[in-house]
């Protein structure tokens, strides 16, 4: 897009209303260059790193800086400037005008030439390394292409490089080779080999060569971009491979891209790998229907081998666009710096890449906020003239404005940071439009922390509309970021025209716990019956405050505070609690019965109380709790269980207190069950009983099968079977009979089995000690006698001498034995019977 100038207002350039981002900007060149043009108009210019050359219509040419205020001017000529020409050192300028002078000078030296020819000089080009004195030379365009060396006598010598195919237009020299067009095409010519290497015609020979101008630029040292017409070529400086030479020049060019545009081209120039070109436009007026100029065009292109791709399109309003011509425009530019100049008669504007900045601005022009923003952070460290927290204020101010009130908020939790001011700038600022709700959540909470007065305004804003918010809040705000005392005041106050509002009761306690009023809110969560309850207690150590709502806590869980309270005996004693659960005995027996599950012995002086409770809430247990307990009272338990006819529970007390008989009895008249009569007699052990159970099965048939199943291990079934009545009918008898010689022949199997194992086992160990018996026991110098401690053995074995060995492998000399009292010859070893270790009673004499 065009920047607008303070002294001239410009017209809409067509890409205003595209969401296509622009890739160049553009200013005048003013200062001194508007002051020239106010009098003269430019004819061409050249760029230099360092200084702008500018030409113009009066002949003068003048140096200026690159905000365009004059260093230097020269008065060349009375006509026009048709060419200004630098060496890449910018010491040495070449200028030629329209009345046929060309001077070369240094401008800060004392050398220069001066030339006069009969016709206008178009062209002239200083060799790129002229600062150094073996290249000494520059060309000149007219008719003839001349090469002006400076030789002996500090001589110019002109030699003729080309002629006769009408004025040389332009000239370009970069390293060691010239480019140059005139009316039939383009040529370029190798100083090193003083060879022309190609000829490019020209497409559109109707077009007059001097109305058209053809426009040259060197990318780099080997490739030339041509334009002319609406044609561009963009060639390639190859070097020939030897094989191919012969008679032709070692070099050769190759035309790598070629296009046509939609208009005619002014100038060319190089960004990267793209072009910029400058356009010379034609339109049909609409009032008039007569063709006329238009304002040119200065495209980025992407060249393609056949076509090229347009990447942005811009139409410049310069001065008095309407009366130039297409010959009238020139694009010089600075390597580099990416800075283009478009040179017309009366204006000089300036194109450059646009920045980060001119990016942002862009964004910020379509409302592209989040896209901004994100820029401005990538390159905080290279914008220059965005700040990022400007950026991200008008992007909150954007969205509030479009009414998102939830994303504006949330964007200030990241653009205002900790900047406490702003944050409280902006909560007034979302109050004034009734959105406190939708700051509320993204608030600071911690570093930083606003004023008490924002978060109690934000709490107060949901108190009167929505209770739910409110107790959120309450709940995720630390209580120190407002006046606890102000808030429950509020909430009591509404709590007065709304008592039973659980929300509004709720929050109050979390309050109060806030404020370590932990009694208070104990009493709101035990009414409200809230989870929470239990944990407020146990980590606030609330245990005095819960001794009279024990009833409370029970009912509103009583497994919870059951392990609550027998977790925290030391706090609240179990006397304290039966006490409290005394007219409420189902939580009483909940309470005990967990007691006793954890210990049989810390509720003794209740297991009493125990029987009555487990008989009437939780009989399962009860039989559990019977046989468990050692301090239950049995009479009192076998009174409760037979009041209750409770025949399990009454069967296990008979037993335990002795009374057997009266226990199997019971089986067998009130259960009726001959298998737990058996297994009952089985536990006992007891002959009687199985004589008891005998008698008072004998007429019954059922009875009778089950015990025939199961008596022939435990009694003799002849003992049963003898007293079975002649003729009684007993189910399955045949059945049982099998069964019982089965467990005859299984009983006499096993008993044959374990004889044969015990009689082996015998025999085996029988072997053994035989063997270890007839083991011979060595009797050397390095034993002892363990009674006298000197050696078995005597120094003089000729001498005879009695030693006992004993198979614990002690030794004595015969003598040193204790002589037995008893009327058996067998001794043993003093020293193990003396440790009780029974070695055996073997001996062995041995005489020698």
């Amino acid at each position: 897009q065009e920047t607008r100038s303070n002294e001239e207002s410009t017209d809409e350039s067509e890409e205003d209303e595209s969401e296509e981002e622009p890739k160049l900007k553009y200013e005048r060149l003013s200062n001194g260059v508007t002051e020239i043009l106010q009098k003269d108009a430019a004819s061409c210019m050249t760029v230099h790193e360092k200084f702008l050359a500018l030409g113009t219509h009066y002949g003068k040419v003048y140096l200026l800086d690159v905000q365009g205020n004059i260093t230097q001017k020269f008065d060349v000529s009375p006509v026009k400037i048709n060419q200004i020409s630098l060496d890449e050192s910018g010491e040495h300028m070449g200028v030629c005008s329209e009345d046929g002078k060309v001077q070369v000078f240094g401008l800060y030296s004392a050398e220069e030439f001066h030339e006069t020819f009969d016709c206008p000089i178009k062209i002239v080009a200083v060799h790129p390394q002229f600062v150094r004195s073996h290249f000494k030379q520059f060309v000149t365009g007219g008719k003839k292409l001349l090469l002006y060396e400076r030789g002996w006598m500090n001589r110019w010598k002109p030699s003729v490089l080309h002629e006769g195919e009408g004025n040389i237009r332009n000239v370009k020299w970069r390293g060691h080779l010239i480019a140059w067009a005139n009316n039939m095409g383009v040529k370029i010519l190798d100083m090193i080999s003083k060879q022309r290497i190609t000829n490019v015609p020209r497409d559109d020979i109707s077009l007059r060569p001097d109305m058209y101008p053809c426009s040259l630029c060197w990318k780099d040292n080997l490739t030339l971009i041509i334009g002319w017409g609406n044609s561009v070529k963009i060639c390639s400086v190859k070097e020939r491979h030897a094989s191919e030479m012969r008679d032709l020049p070692n070099r050769y060019v190759e035309i790598v891209f070629q296009f046509d545009t939609e208009f005619y081209i002014s100038g060319l120039a190089p960004i990267c790998d793209q072009l910029v070109i400058l356009s010379y436009v034609k339109e049909i007026s609409d009032k008039t229907a007569v063709e006329c100029c238009a304002r040119p065009r200065l495209d980025i292109v992407q060249p393609l081998p056949e076509s090229c791709e347009e990447i942005s399109s811009d139409a410049l309003t310069v001065r008095g666009f309407q009366e130039n011509e297409c010959r009238d425009y020139h694009l010089e530019y600075a390597e580099g710096e990416s800075l283009f100049y478009i040179i017309s008669p009366r204006d000089v504007v300036v194109a450059k890449e646009r920045d980060q900045d001119d990016h942002i601005d862009w964004l910020l022009e379509k409302k592209k906020y989040e896209e901004a923003l994100m820029a401005a952070e990538i390159s905080q460290k290279t914008i220059k003239k965005h700040k990022i927290l400007d950026i991200g204020l008008a992007y909150v101010n954007h969205l509030v404005e479009k009414g998102e009130y939830d994303l504006a908020a949330r964007k200030c939790q990241k653009i205002l940071g900790k900047n406490t001011e702003l944050w409280e700038f902006e909560v007034y600022k979302f109050k004034e439009i009734g959105q406190l709700k939708a700051i509320s959540p993204y608030l600071p909470r911690r570093d930083p922390v606003l004023k008490p007065l924002i978060y109690e305004m934000v709490l107060h804003e949901f108190l009167e509309s929505d209770y739910e918010g409110f107790a959120t809040l309450i709940k995720e705000w630390p209580g120190d970021l407002y006046n606890n005392t102000i808030i429950v005041q509020a909430v009591v106050d509404h709590l007065k025209k709304d008592p039973q509002n659980r929300t509004l009761l709720r929050t109050l306690a979390e309050l109060y716990t806030y404020d370590q009023r932990y009694g208070r809110a104990l009493e709101i969560y035990l009414t409200l019956r809230h989870k929470d309850v239990f944990q407020l207690i146990h980590k606030h150590n609330l245990f005095s405050s819960i001794r009279d709502k024990i009833v409370l806590l029970m009912d509103f869980d009583s497994e919870k505070a059951v392990d609550m309270l027998l977790d925290n005996e030391d706090k609240i004693s179990i006397d304290r609690v039966v006490e409290e659960l005394e007219n409420r005995p189902e939580l009483q027996h909940v309470y005990l019965h967990k007691l006793f599950k954890r210990d049989h012995h810390k509720g003794q002086r209740y297991h009493e109380k125990q029987i009555s409770l487990y008989a009437e809430y939780d009989r399962p247990n009860l039989l559990p709790f019977l046989r468990d307990s050692t301090h239950c009272p049995l009479e009192k338990a076998l009174e409760i269980c037979q009041q209750r006819n409770f025949v399990e529970e009454t069967v296990y007390l008979l037993s335990r207190m002795g009374n057997s008989r009266s226990a199997l009895k019971m089986i067998m008249e009130e259960l009726q069950d001959v298998d737990k009569a058996i297994e009952f007699a089985k536990e006992q052990d007891d002959g009687e009983l199985w004589e008891d159970l005998i008698l008072y099965s004998i007429d019954k048939p059922p009875f009778i099968t089950g015990l025939l199943n199961n008596i022939g291990t435990h009694v003799d079934p002849i003992l049963l079977i003898h007293r079975i009545k002649e003729g009684m009918e007993i189910p399955n008898l045949r059945d049982s009979l099998v069964k019982i010689l089965q467990d005859y022949n299984l009983q006499i199997l096993l008993r044959e089995g374990c004889k044969k194992i015990l009689v082996a086992d015998s025999l085996s160990l029988l072997k053994k000690m035989h063997r270890t018996q007839m083991k011979g026991v060595l009797v050397d110098e390095e034993n002892i006698c363990e009674s006298c401690l000197s050696p078995i053995l005597p120094s003089d074995a000729s001498k005879s001498f009695n030693v006992v060995v004993f198979h614990c492998r002690h030794m004595f000399h015969k003598e040193c034995l204790p002589v037995s009292n008893t009327v058996s010859p067998v001794q043993f070893c003093n020293i193990c019977s003396a440790k009780h270790r029974g070695p055996g009673s073997a001996i062995l004499e041995m005489k020698k």
